[in-house]
Parts: C-alpha cells; structure tokens; sequence
C-alpha cells in the first residue's frame, strides 16, 4: 500500500491548499510508491510565514539545546536505518550500500551541525573612533529557502538544513519531486521527532508542473534572505538568476563532469578499484561521479581490460536484493537519457569495452567507452549515470588538458604512487575539490563543499558552510567618553 504524506508547515501536517496531490514512482517496478500533496505558491507562502514567526524564538534559544536537538535527531536516523534502506530503494531504487552510507553521513552531518551552534566567529577590529569598541560580528540570516535533490537523499536534504538551521536560520525545504519523503518529508520527521520546535523547519513537497510557481514564491518572498540549491545546472542558473534579482545570496552545487587521472607510476589494481568505485556507486548518479578516466597511454591498455572486466561483473538489478550493486536510474526519463548519450557515441564510432546494451526497468549497465571524441554528446555532458569513459594521456601535461576541458569544475582525482607529482597535478586542475590518489566521490561534514565554473559557487561544510549561512555585521560600542559631531 502506498504512502500518503501531507506537507509539515508550522509543526503540522497539513494537505495541500488546493487538495491536489502527486504520485510518488518506484523507479524499477513503475508503481506508485507514495502519494504526497502538492503544494501551490499559496502553501509555500503560508511555510514561509510559520519559519519567519519561529525565528525570533529559534533564535533566542541557548545553543546548548539547539545542541541537543541535532545529537538526538542524529541517533534517530541511525535507529532508522532499515527503514530508510526501505525508502531509498523504493523511493529512488538506491542499493542498500548506498542508503547505508547515507544514513551514516547524514547522521554525522547532523552531529557537526550541533557543533556548528557554538561555532560561529567574530572578531575585534581596529579603530580610530576615541573611545569606541569596534566588532564584527556573524549572526544568522533569517529564514532559508532550501531546495534539495533526489540522488544522495538523506546526506544532500540534511545538508541544505542542518548547518543553516544550527546557526539560528529558520527553513523552508522544498524537495525533489522524485524523492519527497527521502530528501524531505524522513529528515523532518527526525528532527521533529527529536524536539526541533514548530516552524523552525517547513516542508512544501509539489507536483512536477507546479515546481516553477513554488520555487519562485519562496524565491520572491522578501521574508526569505538566502536559498541553497543542489541539483542540475540548467535550474541552478536560473536559480541564482531569480535569487540574484531579489538581491539575496544562494549557494548553488551543481552538475560536474569529473576526471579520475592515473599517472604512468600509479599502482594498476588500486586505480582500477578507485574507477569501479568512483564511476559506479549509485549507479553513477552522484555529482562527483567520474565520467572521465584519464590514463597514461603506457598504462591504458591494460588498465581498461581490468576496468572493462571488473565493471562486466557488477551486479545489476532490482535495488531490493542486497547484492544489488547497479540499481535503476531515478526513472525512465533519466535512462532514456543515458541510452542517448551513449548510443550517440557508438553511432559515432565509440566502442563499449562494457555495457552499452539495452536493460528493462529504467536500469542502465554500467558501461564503460573507449574512443570518445569531442563530436560525441558524452564528451562535453555531465553523464549523470551508470556510464564513463576511458581517455588515453599522452603526459601528464596532456592529462591535466583533457581534464581541464570542461565548463564544469566540481572535484577530480588524481591516482600515483609518486606523491610529489600527484600534487602538481592536482594543483593544475581547476576544480573546487581534489582529492590526491583517491577517486573524486568524497565527502566530510567538516570540509569545505563546493565548485567553480559551472559547478556552481559558494560553500557547504566546515567553517565555510557556517559562514556562508551567517552574514556579517558591523557593530560599535562607545565604551566611555562621547562620539564628537563636526556639525
């Protein structure tokens, strides 16, 4: 029987104002998986209202019970975690592994956030004011419009909250129309199970066709002061476009197309396990995922026999069975998308060392392409899918260049034994992240999370998460004596 979700606005849940509903699909079987209301423009207005009449109160509250709040809801995602392996799988046909490393992640993500209450910085400044005590100070925005994607549900919905929240914000989360409860409406539940106050978080689950009009009264809505997105880089531009000529900040983490570069001294078998790993995990659907092995040409040969047959051999499948290693893409419009990239390159002359057939139940083999050319689509696009490539580097010189032709600048790894050589490639890939022999999919809730270029801008995590949902404010205190006027 599927599930049946209303919004959460002020601490309730509460159907849509207009009644109207969506469909929920399981991405393998083409059943309804739940059923949620969708919101209109008027719902988002009305969380809008609850998050601005919690904030006074979310704010004066001791960072101590903030604090508590984030350590319990953590303990509660962990508690859940068969339920949420559940939910992923039908949700988002997402394999147990990778629900159970959401869970973790998530959970960690929260207990940084309860760190982060206490973590917010200022300093004392220089002045030529006689008398006058000069600071700067952070303090939090106000209300956040926070919209969250379907591929890392739990890790990527608590990372648009946790941290704006811990440091005084109030919210409003939209999630993704294919993942509601995974990357929404199961991460309130948590928080608000773990005593977070009314109104301090609000969830607006829609309807594909309404996702413009709801997007764009929480945009609009001068009551909200800052939005964060993650998701494609088609909606993030317009996104910080529409944010831009409300005069508001946004943290934008978009699409990448990623390099894994292995130098002539990298160990062989370790830059194999790195690309299965790094290329496949989720089905390729991470935006970190590497759509582009970049190899030594003396390397490449034998690199992509191994790479070709360790990738033949993954499990594909029903996300259900825990020996499920390739699961369905998040629906069919997804793996009609990967099909074309990839039949576009085999009609252009590319070769499939692995995959490239055709599967039922919107699953894509992993596949992986030699002969890749800049005529193909797969070139230049993000693959977003259970797809890579393999190009041969004639130096490294030429690996940075193939790594480095891209608009996209999320994250890279770079595979050798030889540390020093490592690092002055990884220094000359233009990035936001990279990681020195290791695959590029990492993720830390107390390091700096963002890219370049299309990528986006702006920073979840760490300190730089904390300040990028804080602004800075001048203050001065004339301490003894009086201000003198010329006038």
């Amino acid at each position: 029987m599927a599930i049946t979700r209303d919004l959460i606005i002020g601490g309730k849940h509460v159907p849509a104002a207009s009644g109207k509903t969506t469909e929920d699909i399981n991405p393998y079987t083409g059943e309804a998986f739940a059923t949620v209301a969708a919101a209109g423009a008027e719902d988002m207005t009305m969380a809008v209202a609850a998050a601005a009449a919690a904030l006074d109160d979310w704010v004066a509250m001791a960072p101590s019970a903030r604090r508590k709040i984030f350590l319990k809801a953590a303990d509660l995602l962990e508690e859940r975690v068969e339920q949420g392996a559940e939910l992923m799988a039908g949700e988002v046909g997402g394999v147990k592994p990778w629900s159970l490393f959401n869970t973790g992640l998530a959970a960690n993500m929260l207990r940084e956030a309860a760190a982060a209450t206490t973590a917010t910085r200022g300093d004392v400044l220089a002045s030529d004011m006689p008398g006058a005590y000069s600071l700067s100070i952070r303090q939090p925005f106000g209300v956040v419009g926070a919209m969250s994607p379907w591929n890392a549900p739990f890790i990527l919905g608590i990372r648009a909250i946790a941290v704006p929240l811990a440091v005084g914000n109030t919210a409003v989360l939209k999630p993704s129309e294919d993942a509601p409860l995974a990357c929404g409406l199961y991460l309130a539940d948590a928080l608000l199970d773990a005593g977070l106050p009314p109104g301090v978080l609000n969830v607006v689950t829609n309807a594909p066709e309404d996702a413009a009009d709801v997007v764009g009264a929480m945009i609009t809505d001068e009551r909200v002061r800052i939005v964060n997105f993650t998701g494609s880089t088609t909606v993030g531009r317009k996104i910080g476009v529409m944010a831009a000529e409300n005069l508001k900040p946004a943290v934008l983490e978009l699409g990448g197309k990623n390099s894994l570069v292995v130098l002539k001294d990298a160990d062989l078998d370790y830059a194999v396990d790195a690309a299965v790993f790094g290329s496949f995990m989720n089905a390729g659907q991470i935006c970190m995922s590497v759509d582009r092995v970049v190899v030594d040409q003396s390397l490449a040969e034998e690199f992509t026999g191994k790479f070709a047959r360790r990738v033949s051999a993954l499990p594909t499948g029903d996300p259900a069975d825990p020996a499920t290693v390739i699961g369905p893409a998040v629906n069919a419009k997804s793996a009609h998308r990967q099909y074309e990239l990839i039949d576009d390159a085999l009609r252009k002359g590319a070769t499939a060392v692995a995959g490239g057939h055709k599967l039922d139940h919107s699953v894509v083999p992993a596949t992986v392409l030699t002969g890749t050319t800049p005529e193909m689509r797969i070139f230049h696009e993000e693959i977003f899918g259970s797809a890579t490539t393999v190009l041969p580097a004639r130096d490294s010189e030429h690996a940075v260049e193939l790594a480095n032709d891209t608009k996209y600048g999320l994250t890279a790894g770079v595979i050798s034994e030889n540390i020093h050589e490592g690092l002055k490639v990884a220094q000359r890939l233009r990035t936001g992240i990279v990681h020195v022999n290791d695959q590029p999919v990492a993720d830390e809730p107390m390091a700096p999370f963002g890219g370049i270029q299309n990528s986006g801008y702006g920073k979840f995590g760490g300190q730089a998460g904390i300040d990028s949902f804080t602004e800075q404010r001048w203050v001065t205190i004339q301490q003894y004596g009086h201000a003198q006027y010329p006038i």
